[in-house]
């Protein structure tokens, strides 16, 4: 495979664009919805009106409103506005062929100009919901694996590492470690092998980023794993997925099958030495295996369990070799940052947190779905102007992000950037990038409980602090909002919390009293009035 070859695809895709586009949402929340039956009834309908020349139906990724799915798009090249349909039953497939040919129609439209869609900058996702993830040549159309072209024919592996370094890009997994030094680590660590992992085990409540990646773009992941593997001098990677995701994970061996075919993965990449495979390896959906070393001796064949650092993944990693684990939107932020360069990427952002953010945007807000916004939107923008406020004129009290890692943000604080410094001073952090809105009737101890039934239940046991210590702190939340607790009871429950924190093993004991922390410092009230 040569450059020519790449783009005499995208000349070929381009030019077998007919003039009407159709595109409907295939994603997780939409096929739950019944889109497979509505593409279905829009190819026979298009057949049935002898439109085949003319309409091109096809399936693509997520158009983040998902509320609203099924959701089909028509793009006409005789017509620059685009028309956004929801709610589109298998039966409205004729509506939308007579909306297409101008005729009136019942169907319900979603305004594009409305902040939802115009607040949003997708990097990560710029092929989403464009795209058909099933076809690499759709993907080659929209630039795919120039990228990756571009640093093996052009740049040392060093002056990867110092593009992706000068790019700011910190890791979106939840630290916020800085991507690049991560990438110097493991490309100066000694080894006679090395490996890359992406961690695509999402676990957290509310969150579904990282699975709409996977649906919508999966050559995007495959690409950014393959320039790190350059970068750092691995041939192999692997990708770490739940089996509760399905369709991303059959998406993803579509992907890697079609990447082999072209030469795009596999032996002497772009007639270049360099060689890399991937291979998909499928977890059972335990939620410690997000961290680190328990998802590396889970790819070993062990029990997921983690283990005291150091030494670290990128010293000793998979099977004790130098391993670069980083999550999935981080992998879909590289062929962009490659393709346009390190200064556009960090002109984007805030000082210290730089290009964009994919979030889950959950529960009482009128517009659910995914957003992806330039870090330092304040949280009012996301939740107000962009999520559309509480439905039926309720109040928003406070939005959770970090998942069970994070905490509780009270409304008054809602004018806070949203990076990973400001998330932090407010007692929650980044996480993955879920983010649930609760209104004025939000319990916020039962909240709290619930992080905390969520924490003790994926507790791997390894640890006494974890094991003991979350159970221990959820029958105290248990008593104290069934009114059965006294003021003694609250000042244990700080002191476990604490306990848990600074003694438990992994992420997972050490963040658990997160939920309960916020909520103590912005809801104490609400504790104290449950308090005999």
């Amino acid at each position: 495979m040569e450059l020519n070859e790449l783009l005499e695809i995208t000349r070929i895709e381009h030019d077998q664009t007919k003039p009407v586009q159709v595109r409907c949402c295939t994603a997780a929340g939409c096929l739950s919805s019944g889109s497979q039956a509505v593409k279905d009834n829009l190819d026979a309908a298009v057949k049935a009106a002898g439109l085949e020349d003319k309409i091109h139906v096809s399936g693509v990724g997520c158009m983040r409103l998902c509320c609203q799915g099924p959701l089909v798009q028509v793009d006409q090249e005789s017509n620059k506005e685009s028309k956004l349909f929801e709610q589109v039953k298998p039966e409205d497939s004729v509506k939308v062929i007579d909306a297409i040919e101008g005729k009136e129609t019942n169907l319900k439209q979603q305004d594009l100009h409305q902040p939802f869609f115009t607040r949003q900058l997708p990097i990560v996702l710029e092929n989403s919901g464009k795209i058909d993830p099933e076809r690499i040549q759709s993907y080659i159309a929209e630039n795919g694996y120039q990228g990756l072209y571009q640093v093996l024919r052009e740049m040392k592996p060093s002056e990867v590492v110092e593009t992706i370094t000068k790019s700011g890009l910190r890791g979106r997994g939840g630290a916020g470690y800085p991507t690049g030094l991560k990438w110097a680590t493991v490309a100066k660590s000694k080894g006679d092998k090395k490996y890359v992992i992406c961690n695509a085990d999402e676990g957290d409540p509310g969150a579904f980023m990282d699975r709409s990646v996977l649906e919508s773009d999966p050559h995007r992941l495959l690409e950014g794993m393959a320039i790190a593997a350059y970068a750092i001098g691995a041939s192999q990677g692997y990708i770490y997925v739940r089996a509760e995701y399905p369709i991303a994970i059959k998406r993803l061996e579509t992907a890697i099958r079609q990447a082999q075919r072209l030469g795009l993965l596999g032996s002497q990449i772009f007639d270049s030495p360099f060689d890399f495979k991937i291979e998909i390896r499928i977890g059972a959906g335990a939620y410690v295996c997000g961290e680190e070393t328990a998802l590396m001796a889970s790819i070993e064949g062990k029990r997921g369990v983690p283990h005291p650092r150091p030494p670290y993944p990128a010293e000793s990693g998979l099977w004790g070799y130098p391993t670069l684990i980083n999550n999935v939107e981080t992998f879909a932020n590289i062929a962009p940052i490659i393709r346009k360069g390190a200064d556009w990427f960090a002109g984007i952002g805030t000082e210290k947190s730089k290009g964009t953010k994919v979030f889950a945007l959950a529960g009482k807000i009128r517009n659910t779905g995914l957003i992806e916004v330039p870090m330092g939107t304040t949280l009012e923008e996301i939740v107000q102007e962009m999520g559309g406020g509480v439905p039926d004129g309720g109040i928003a009290k406070a939005v959770q992000t970090g998942g069970p890692s994070g905490g509780c943000i009270p409304a008054s604080a809602f004018a806070t950037p949203v990076d990973y410094e400001s998330l932090t001073a407010l007692g929650s952090m980044m996480g993955s990038g879920g983010m649930i809105v609760m209104d004025q009737t939000t319990n916020m101890v039962d909240v709290a409980r619930f992080f905390m039934e969520f924490c003790m239940d994926e507790s791997c046991g390894k640890c006494i602090p974890c094991r003991v210590g979350t159970v221990q702190l959820h029958d105290l939340l248990t008593k104290i909002s069934d009114g059965k607790a006294a003021q003694a009871d609250l000042e244990l429950l700080e002191e476990l919390c604490d306990m848990v924190k600074h003694t438990s093993l992994c992420g997972l004991g050490q963040s658990a009293p997160n939920p309960v922390f916020s909520t103590l410092k912005y809801f104490r009230d609400e504790y104290l009035a449950l308090i005999r």
